[in-house]
């Protein structure tokens, strides 16, 4: 028997059990985009919280969403820490589109974080994720 891929996968199993991508988007509790970014193939690896809604939505355990995830193959070892640094600040200088993931070049989703300190000052921290591969900016 050949191996679905995760597009297959989720989109025989939502029709398998009557859900349209709207149905599946509104009992998982995620955003119809990511349903159709599924489905498509163009999403390769999910978020924890992405991938535990979806399998609530299809009434599957999270592990089988998981073991179908392509986890992007890179020859390089973690990113340098001088890029990180230089990523955190063009994050924080506002630079928040056109950041390249150092592991697998694909554009990260890139925000800022606005906390409080322990005295109740405000305090940015420059956060990012792909949606490609499990890279994340804390």
């Amino acid at each position: 028997m050949e191996k679905k891929t995760l597009a297959e996968f989720v989109s025989s199993r939502r029709e398998e059990i009557g859900l349209s991508q709207k149905g599946l988007a509104n009992k998982s509790n995620l955003d119809l985009s990511i349903i159709e970014s599924v489905e498509s193939g163009q999403e390769l690896f999910l978020a924890t919280s992405i991938r535990q809604k979806l399998a609530k939505g299809l009434k599957i355990e999270s592990k089988a969403i998981k073991s179908l995830e392509k986890h992007p193959k890179t020859n390089k070892a973690d990113p340098s820490p001088d890029y990180i640094e230089e990523l955190k600040l063009r994050i924080l200088d506002g630079q928040l589109s056109g950041n390249a993931c150092p592991v697998c070049k694909s554009e990260l989703v890139c925000r800022v974080a606005e906390m409080l300190d322990l005295h109740d000052n405000p305090v940015k921290h420059p956060k990012a994720r792909c949606s490609k591969c499990p890279f994340l900016l804390r």
